[in-house]
């Protein structure tokens, strides 16, 4: 089976940028078209699986915390199974200059997940997805039994995401796919490599996927541990550390005038479960783009919520 790298931005954010930079284009940006075309044939792997490589996590312990204090790693138990559901929920706005505020959210999705671990990672197979939106959830059923997979390191932390839906999958049902896994990866959690116990603090730092160097830094707090159970508090802020967004295939540049991406949450994790029994985190903010040729400011407020539960 071919394989083909996901897209390295979300296919819903390429397709709302390509609108975007073909109003840009009409007032003077001539990389609009070319973008479009790009962005409506990247999302999805046209039939092959689709792998995503994780960028690293580095996690730095804050404060201890309360004793007892011990190390946290996963201790996932081989060949048993554990059914949770994800939904995730990806809201965007759009506006160019003083023009009205447009919507492109994509509808919702959520997906029964049965996880298996083995020696190679974790193993998904996808129960029937079902989304608020007709025509999506309809083409949704042809992805029943799709498999997905992935590698975790010995901190817990996602290494890299694999997704094989089914053949008979559309395209749109598998974007949407992709973008729920994308959007669950970057929520995910790494424990610290130091004892620690209730209240302690540490620090996620890991470069996210994205068209221009995006650090996001996620703060953790365990505000509880019953044995293996542990609820964690997670803020997330999210912050470029360039000034200048380099356009995929030479589509040109927009200057970053203001991005700040932040949110909060609390899962609830097990040690032997690969996959969090509970929980939602919701990250979102404003982003102010500039077309450096026109002068055109382009800003979207963007939010996405990630839910895991039964």
């Amino acid at each position: 089976m071919g394989v083909t790298v996901l897209p390295s931005r979300s296919s819903a954010l390429l397709l709302v940028l390509a609108v975007a930079l073909a109003g840009l284009g009409a007032a003077g940006c001539t990389a609009g078209s070319n973008a479009e075309r790009d962005a409506e044939v990247e999302p999805s792997g046209l039939g092959k699986e689709v792998t995503m490589p994780i960028s690293a996590s580095v996690a730095t312990l804050v404060e201890p915390g309360a004793e007892p204090r011990s190390v946290l790693r996963p201790a996932y138990v081989t060949d048993h199974t554990q059914q949770v559901t994800l939904r995730t929920d990806h809201h965007i706005e759009q506006q160019l200059n003083d023009q009205p505020m447009r919507d492109f959210s994509p509808p919702a999705v959520t997906i029964p997940l049965t996880a298996q671990v083995s020696r190679e990672g974790v193993d998904l197979t996808l129960g029937t997805a079902t989304s608020p939106d007709p025509a999506l959830a309809q083409q949704l059923q042809s992805a029943d039994g799709s498999h997905a997979a992935f590698a975790i390191s010995d901190v817990g932390a996602i290494t890299a995401l694999r997704l094989a839906p089914k053949p008979a999958t559309p395209d749109a049902a598998r974007a949407a796919l992709e973008q729920a896994f994308y959007q669950a990866v970057y929520q995910s959690i790494a424990f610290p490599p130091d004892p620690v116990g209730e209240g302690a603090i540490w620090k996620v730092r890991q470069r996210v996927s994205s068209g221009f160097p995006l650090v996001q830094v996620t703060t953790a707090t365990l505000t509880r541990r019953d044995g293996n159970l542990l609820t964690i508090q997670l803020d997330v802020t999210q912050k470029p550390t360039s000034t200048v967004w380099n356009l995929p295939n030479s589509a040109g540049s927009l200057d970053i005038v203001d991005y700040l991406m932040h949110g909060a949450g609390t899962i609830t994790v097990d040690l032997g479960l690969p996959l969090p029994v509970s929980g939602s985190v919701r990250v979102g903010g404003r982003q102010v783009y500039r077309d450096p040729r026109t002068s055109v400011a382009l800003c979207q407020d963007i939010s996405t919520q990630v839910q895991w539960g039964d």
